[in-house]
């Protein structure tokens, strides 16, 4: 094989400039510079170490966070990537430390995040022996990645990463794993330097990628003029902006194409923002915590135009009536996607930038003012009642957006203050929510907030989480005090899972069955401990003067907010049940 790269970043070499002998640790990482990767997050141990050996030598180009567990540098990698429209690269240890890699791959993979991860596995002759750390990883990950690989030879190695990268960031993203046995970490190859750009014609890699079908298909212009054809034909055209129009930046040519068609417009939780929060044909949420204008336009439209969404339980309760007066469109760039949770009168296969730009070629202009009237009477976002000497969801959430700047990156956790955030927040970009929307990954915040942060440094980032969602993965607050990494942490301390519990009163007759947290640690006193800002609100006046002391500083900041354990989430509807049978309002 001939592959390679110019001279490391810490010494040079004579010789042919454009093929040099290399280990396979050294290969890697001339590989990630190919593909301009900037940051890896990481934890290393035995298995791995030839690859930290030879990063030692790579730290003018390549920056290594390391983080206080292999989960946080999953979820780093993934914020990394979300935030930023990059892949985003983790590094692991064998065994324990490439499983623990396991739930952040499965939270990139519900949620198409394009991210890969490196393993190295115990050395050729211990496979299979039940040696030291030694576990079958790619085994484990094959049904949460889109593809896997285990390396046994050095010669292969650059290839197989260069089509990692072209299939964690192509079509629908998602993330890839690469495993590679130590012993090809310190072997030795022919490696040539090969520019990202032609990677896609280049021998193996370009044959591979014809066989991978990397590219989105091309939608077929008949499905176009179709739907050009029923949008025309529409009274009451509705859409619904899904992960997919984040995934593939199409923020622009989807605000451009609903107001084309002059129709009213709900967000799932991954489609936030995919349109401005603020623009005026937007309806809010949908599904199970949607809004009151959203769910009932999806039961009252007769055209229902789904973009880059899957119609998941959480949007399409139940899915025998959902958008029963409507025929239903489905656009998206994975074929298996189409019809499996609802079954649509029309779609389009292909990736939602290039077929909104072909259908905004092709569309004149539409008016449906009777149909917003009807649709905008009922209340688009949630207002919570206030409690008199209590701090409120409301009041908290109402405060931060007076006084983060609109552009905050906001992560958050899986639970109310999910929904809330959500709710109440106004996204305006590709990139700015970051969530755990189709794994439901209680811990994902903080990480997802330092990857974010290490990417986007101009930004403010902001972690919105609960007291429940805080304890599983806060041994990151190390990571961030370490680099310090100025993430504002807002904590709605209820003192209970939140949301197990708001079912458990709704639905399972107050049986409040192991949800009380009223238990360690102090978070202000945690907070100080990793040399962090630490906060506790219990009034208004008390948040908004924390809020403007961690914007003030240089450094984390924690800020324990303190509300009300049996505050709700609303509006709801129960899993299974018709999308405008709210159980609360």
């Amino acid at each position: 094989m001939k592959t390679a790269a110019a001279a490391g970043p810490a010494d040079t070499h004579k010789g042919d400039e454009h093929s040099m002998q290399m280990t396979g640790a050294r290969i890697l990482l001339e590989c990630l510079r190919e593909q301009q990767v900037d940051t890896v997050f990481g934890y290393p141990g035995g298995t791995i170490l030839n690859v930290y050996d030879e990063l030692f030598n790579y730290q003018d180009s390549i920056r290594h966070i390391l983080t206080a567990h292999e989960q946080g540098a999953c979820h780093a990698a993934d914020g990394y990537a979300r935030a930023t429209g990059k892949v985003g690269v983790c590094f692991a240890t064998s065994g324990p430390g490439a499983t623990n890699l396991v739930t952040g791959i499965a939270t990139a993979y519900l949620d198409s995040s394009p991210i890969v991860c490196v393993t190295c596995n115990v050395g050729q002759p211990l496979l299979g022996k039940d040696s030291f750390q030694e576990v079958d990883i790619t085994g484990v990950t094959m049904p949460i990645t889109k593809c896997n690989y285990q390396v046994h030879d050095v010669n292969h190695l650059a290839d197989t990463v260069r089509e990692a990268f072209a299939i964690a960031r192509s079509g629908r993203p998602g993330p890839v794993l690469i495993d590679i046995v130590k012993n090809v970490t310190a072997e030795t190859a022919d490696y040539e330097p090969l520019d990202r750009a032609d990677h896609a014609g280049y021998g193996k890699l370009h044959e591979l990628m014809k066989r991978w079908d990397f590219k989105a298909p091309e939608p077929d212009m008949n499905d176009i003029d179709l739907l050009c054809q029923m949008i025309q034909a529409s009274r009451k055209p509705f859409v619904i902006c899904g992960g997919g129009v984040v995934r593939s930046r199409a923020d622009h040519e989807f605000t451009s194409f609903v107001h084309r068609i002059d129709a009213p417009t709900a967000v799932t939780v991954m489609g936030a923002g995919g349109i401005r929060g603020r623009d005026p044909l937007t309806t809010g949420m949908i599904g199970m915590h949607g809004s009151q204008a959203s769910n009932r336009a999806v039961d009252n439209c007769d055209l229902l135009i789904a973009i880059g969404c899957r119609f998941s339980d959480r949007v399409a309760l139940k899915p025998s009536t959902f958008a029963r007066n409507a025929k239903i469109v489905q656009i998206d760039i994975d074929r298996a996607e189409i019809n499996k949770n609802v079954m649509t009168d029309h779609h389009i296969v292909g990736d939602a930038r290039r077929v909104l730009e072909l259908l905004l070629e092709r569309l004149p202009e539409q008016h449906h003012e009777d149909w917003k009237e009807e649709v905008f009477a009922f209340p688009t976002e949630t207002h919570y009642d206030e409690h008199p000497g209590s701090l409120t969801p409301g009041q908290v959430l109402s405060a931060i957006a007076a006084l983060c700047p609109q552009d905050t990156i906001v992560s958050t956790d899986v639970g109310q203050h999910q929904m809330w955030a959500i709710q109440h927040f106004h996204f305006d970009y590709p990139g700015q929510l970051l969530t755990s929307g189709g794994f439901g990954t209680m811990g994902f915040g903080l990480g997802a907030a330092i990857g974010a942060k290490t990417g986007r440094p101009d930004k403010c980032v902001l972690h919105v989480t609960g007291d429940g969602g805080f304890r599983m993965n806060c041994n990151e607050l190390a990571t961030e005090s370490y680099y310090r990494l100025p993430i504002i942490t807002v904590i709605f301390n209820n003192g209970c899972l939140g949301m197990v519990r708001q079912w458990q009163h709704l639905i399972y007759n107050e049986h409040y069955s192991q949800t009380t947290l009223d238990r360690a640690p102090d978070f202000v006193k945690l907070a100080e401990a990793y040399d962090l800002n630490g906060f506790r609100a219990s009034s208004l006046e008390q948040f908004e003067a924390a809020l403007r002391a961690a914007l003030a500083s240089d450094r984390g900041s924690v800020i324990d907010v303190v509300i009300d354990i049996d505050e709700m989430v609303r509006p709801m509807v129960g899993g299974g049940s018709h999308i405008t049978d709210f159980m609360v309002n």
